[in-house]
């Protein structure tokens, strides 16, 4: 189990530092959603798996599960959240002002760089 998904978390890393590094906003958004998902998975990867485990909040004196990863992961998803909001409404007012989410459109000088950049 462990092994699944430390490979799902490394594909995820993968996968938005490749989209992280593409030329249109857009997929810099998708890229930074995806690095997100893929934190929080490894952070609950790296606390373990809670087989034989009980909650912290029941009296069992047995091993508990350690609450701590779980409250960051909370933590994590709420401000993921919000500045995943942030970020979309950068890229719809980026995209209102200028018509373009691609960078070479967005930085051509004159508008015939901008067709031939197309």
């Amino acid at each position: 189990m462990q092994a699944d998904t430390a490979l799902l978390s490394g594909v995820l890393f993968a996968v938005s530092m490749w989209l992280l590094l593409q030329r249109s906003f857009v997929k810099v958004l998708f890229g930074f959603v995806l690095l997100s998902n893929a934190a929080n998975l490894f952070v609950l990867m790296m606390s373990g798996e809670p087989v034989g485990r009980s909650a912290p909040i029941v009296g069992d004196p047995g091993p508990v599960v350690d609450p701590l990863p779980q409250a960051l992961v909370l933590t994590a998803i709420v401000i993921g959240f919000g500045v995943t909001a942030y970020l979309v409404t950068l890229l719809y007012r980026l995209f209102l002002d200028s018509g373009t989410t691609h960078v070479d459109e967005l930085y051509a000088d004159e508008p015939a760089e901008r067709e031939k950049s197309k």
